[in-house]
């Protein structure tokens, strides 16, 4: 890191402290001088106050692009600062309760935090593999062209994982493209990596929480009836968007060669993320919930391939700070008062769909397997591809951000990918037309002795 770099970050530090502290400060004042135990959640139009800052954050996410960070840090200390000092969380009042909340939610940020940053690392290992630069010799050089590199992104996040699919597809597009992306068709390479992985229990980890809490394989496999709809409706337009404003170009450099080296480190490191978590699913779920083992697993596999091929270290610290983005949002949506959804229906996973676009997925999903009663076909395709709407959405869309800076606009992705909504609308519909909704019968045993007790399944975390 430069010295102008590190007095970027210092000056950006300070202020996202300054901030903080006032925010935490201002917050806190009233709950700290009254001695009494912590109050019920503040309403204002019948809205829980924690709702208004979230969505107050997500504003300022959509107004202020460029300062993403800033704005989803001093929201978190916000949000936090709240909880602290007002209502408290699920595991109890103050620090106490905060140190119990994170304890639950850390795995779930330490995977996520370390598949990010491993990812990156393995996207540009993709891209000196040499692969993107042949592409263009079996890709149309029209707008189907476009139209198959989705297709691509999709199979590929089918069998693996979406955020490995989003960033190959971006990495295949910058060199294709000649580094002029639409952001249209960068909303399509986050839906078709969504869409592939909304029908498969390794292909997003929604549908892997679905799997690993005893949901059928088969009963997710379902979302491809609407994914494969959804993946024709945005992305033949998004293609045409393409190749409107910079056509696949057919030149390639003289003297190309692929590196199979780095191809195999690319397979070698996606195939040990699926094994270790296949074998923590079937041999230690409890070590799971208790360890990022994904997330270690990836980079055990990028310290033992650097002994083939150097990553590109450099990646790591213009990568840490999207990361951390995600992580801050991912944090503000974990201290929602979510304790219960509308009763499970198909207009409700409808409404999922839509409410992941702005709120993590994941928490959703776990929510859902606690209640129960859901088609989890409808619930993976809903709860995965309406994460590409909006580009935090998804833990794909915000890898995929880290390389285009460029779409860290809410407004111009709504506009661009216009296409995407309209997908999962007609998606959706077309897999209530052609299987109905049909709730899949409870997929974990009675605990209760009475037949009046509902269901319990231990939380997802």
């Amino acid at each position: 890191m430069t010295l102008d770099q590190m007095a970027r970050a210092y000056s950006l530090a300070r202020k996202v402290l300054g901030m903080a502290s006032a925010i935490v400060l201002v917050t806190l004042s009233p709950a700290l001088a009254a001695a009494g135990p912590a109050a019920e959640s503040i309403h204002v139009a019948g809205i829980p106050l924690e709702f208004i800052l979230f969505a107050l954050t997500l504003l300022g996410v959509a107004l202020f692009h460029n300062q993403t960070f800033l704005v989803a840090v001093t929201g978190l200390a916000a949000i936090t600062a709240y909880k602290l000092g007002v209502t408290g969380f699920r595991g109890g009042y103050g620090i106490a309760g905060l140190v119990d909340h994170l304890g639950h939610e850390w795995v779930t940020l330490a995977n996520l935090f370390f598949l990010l940053m491993g990812f990156a690392l393995l996207s540009r290992h993709f891209e000196k593999s040499e692969i993107p630069a042949i592409m263009p010799r079996y890709l149309p050089n029209d707008w189907k062209g476009g139209f198959l590199l989705l297709v691509v992104v999709f199979v590929i996040s089918s069998f693996l994982d979406n955020i490995a699919a989003a960033l190959i597809g971006g990495v295949i597009a910058k060199q294709v493209f000649r580094n002029k992306v639409h952001i249209g068709y960068l909303a399509a390479i986050v839906a078709a990596s969504n869409a592939g992985g909304s029908g498969s229990v390794v292909g997003d980890t929604t549908t892997t929480m679905m799997w690993i809490d005893g949901v059928r394989p088969l009963a997710v496999f379902d979302a491809f009836v609407a994914a494969t709809l959804a993946l024709v409706v945005c992305g033949i337009p998004a293609a045409l968007q393409q190749h409107k404003y910079s056509p696949i170009t057919k030149d390639e450099r003289p003297g190309i060669a692929v590196d199979w080296a780095r191809v195999f480190i690319v397979f070698f490191i996606l195939i040990v993320a699926i094994v270790a978590n296949v074998w923590a699913n079937q041999n230690a779920k409890q070590l799971l919930e208790q360890l990022p083992i994904i997330g270690l697993a990836v980079w055990g596999a990028l310290m033992v391939t650097a002994l083939l091929r150097q990553p590109d270290w450099s990646l790591l610290p213009e990568n840490l700070k999207g990361t951390l983005f995600l992580l801050a949002l991912v944090t503000c949506a974990s201290m929602m008062p979510v304790e219960k959804l509308p009763p499970a229906s198909w207009p409700t996973a409808l409404g999922l769909g839509f409410v992941s676009a702005v709120f993590d997925n994941i928490p959703l999903t776990a929510l859902a397997l606690k209640q129960g009663g859901y088609d989890w076909g409808f619930l993976a395709y809903a709860v995965g591809f309406g994460g590409s709407m909006i580009w935090f959405g998804s833990s794909a869309g915000v890898a995929l951000a880290n390389m285009y800076p460029e779409a860290k606009s809410v407004g111009r992705w709504l506009v661009g990918g216009w296409h995407v909504t309209l997908a999962y609308v007609v998606g959706f519909f077309f897999m209530l037309a052609v299987l109905g909704w049909r709730p899949d019968p409870p997929h974990k045993p009675v605990t209760a002795p009475a037949a009046a007790s509902p269901l319990k399944s231990p939380a997802v975390r």
